[in-house]
């Protein structure tokens, strides 16, 4: 296996969810939003945006939302927006419709644009030695979310990220074997769940070892528990806030 300074970043990465009250340095913003600009982009749309949340009230009324302590709070505050206004806009007062910005195809296309973004910052976050944590949860009040971050319609936020100068060293948590992830030409669908015990004693293992929130748990314990539990929660209301932001409008 190749190993060097990028790779073994990638490698070793860990969530960070405590750090020091620091935020970034001038020239570690422009740093990330120049790595931002310039990700790749489907057909040349550019369809991601980037919001730096700094207002504290704007913090911590996203970081009640997403019911997470860290969120807003130490570091820095990154929301990835997938963004279609910007060239509705473009459209628009070069006297044009909207052409195809309301399908779903163009939404996936800015959906790719926007995770290929944040998957770069992050890269370029871990290179200057600094942590960052996902934050999946700026959905679970979409309407909320919206509103807070007052989004114009043909946009959605994606994915959150906070980051800073990391306060805590978090062991490496494990992943699933390639064997189950990763197949060559065809997918397997030879799959017995009996396979997954060793990797279920690895998972138990890791949480039971490390520094904070120990638990005696696994794998397949989390997947048949309540995460994927019929459930009702906001985020079901996702598709209909797509098409209140005239977005996927002929997804039906």
């Amino acid at each position: 296996m190749i190993h060097n300074s990028t790779i073994d970043a990638q490698l070793n990465h860990r969530s960070i969810r405590k750090y020091k009250d620091k935020t970034l340095s001038k020239e570690q913003l422009e740093t990330l939003y120049e790595v931002f600009r310039q990700t790749p982009t489907s057909m040349f749309m550019q369809n991601a945006t980037l919001m730096h949340i700094t207002d504290e009230a704007k913090r911590a009324k996203i970081r009640e939302l997403c019911n997470q302590k860290y969120v807003g709070a130490e570091g820095d505050l990154f929301i990835f927006v997938v963004d279609l206004y910007r060239n509705q806009q473009i459209r628009h007062q070069l006297g044009k419709d909207d052409g195809r910005v309301h399908t779903t195809d163009i939404f996936f296309q800015a959906v790719e644009d926007t995770l290929l973004a944040y998957q770069n910052v992050a890269n370029a976050v871990e290179s200057m030695d600094l942590g960052y944590v996902p934050l999946g949860t700026i959905n679970d009040h979409p309407l909320e979310m919206l509103a807070e971050l007052d989004l114009p319609k043909l946009t959605f936020p994606i994915l959150g990220m906070q980051v800073g100068v990391p306060d805590q060293a978090p062991q490496l948590k494990p992943r699933l074997p390639l064997k189950f992830t990763t197949f060559e030409n065809e997918y397997s669908k030879d799959f017995n769940v009996k396979d997954l015990a060793d990797y279920d004693q690895v998972v138990t293992t890791y949480y039971d070892l490390r520094d904070s929130n120990k638990r005696i748990d696994s794998f397949t314990n989390q997947i048949t528990g309540a995460k994927l539990a019929k459930h009702e929660t906001d985020r079901d209301e996702l598709p209909e806030l797509l098409h209140k932001q005239e977005l996927c409008l002929d997804w039906k």
